[in-house]
């Protein structure tokens, strides 16, 4: 039978981190860079979502389709390029922004990044649907999830970005020598 994970923090209200929301706001406001953001999101702890999928109904007694069964799943974006983002959230605030149905789960920024490394997917998207946006993706993304399972992994590059509230960028970093420009679009659209 699977166990249920121990939270991080028993006494967690979900509250986005303090050093997190202040570094996310700077890099809004332009007065931090992503280098910022990330070094308080390292040690940081994210929520990631999980949400109900209905995989069976049936009629009740009433005559009415009801529910029979679903499950829980970990939703992801996919982008107009079919690559996968995986969602994580700052506190429940954002997470409610997002879909107040979600359930969150506690998780630390090495560990979700090993987590989207693990399932395939492209980047790790923060606070989706704001207020600040930022995306963790290429040698980043790859060096965070090197960090959980302790591999020493040397970071070549940074690929992150800020989105607006409509999903636009606000600002594009310079891509690390020999990287690809971001498309950052790519994330606009959900898997369901």
């Amino acid at each position: 039978m699977p166990s249920i994970p121990q939270p991080l923090r028993p006494d967690d209200d979900g509250s986005a981190d303090p050093a997190v929301a202040a570094a996310l706001s700077a890099f809004a406001a332009g007065t931090a860079d992503a280098t910022a953001v990330l070094s308080a999101l390292s040690g940081a702890r994210l929520l990631v979502p999980v949400v109900a999928i209905l995989t069976e109904t049936e009629v009740g007694a009433h005559g009415l389709r009801q529910e029979k069964e679903s499950e829980m799943a970990l939703p992801k974006l996919v982008g107009k390029d079919g690559r996968e983002a995986v969602l994580a959230f700052t506190g429940t605030e954002a997470l409610a922004r997002w879909r107040p149905d979600a359930r969150p789960i506690q998780a630390t920024t090495p560990r979700v990044c090993q987590a989207a490394v693990q399932e395939g997917a492209a980047a790790v998207v923060v606070d989706v649907a704001g207020p600040v946006s930022f995306v963790i993706e290429g040698p980043v993304l790859r060096a965070l999830a090197a960090v959980q399972s302790g591999a020493a992994h040397p970071v070549p590059g940074v690929t992150v970005a800020r989105l607006e509230a409509d999903g636009s960028p606000a600002a594009t970093p310079s891509p690390a020598a020999g990287d690809s420009p971001p498309r950052w679009r790519r994330w606009l659209s959900r898997r369901r």
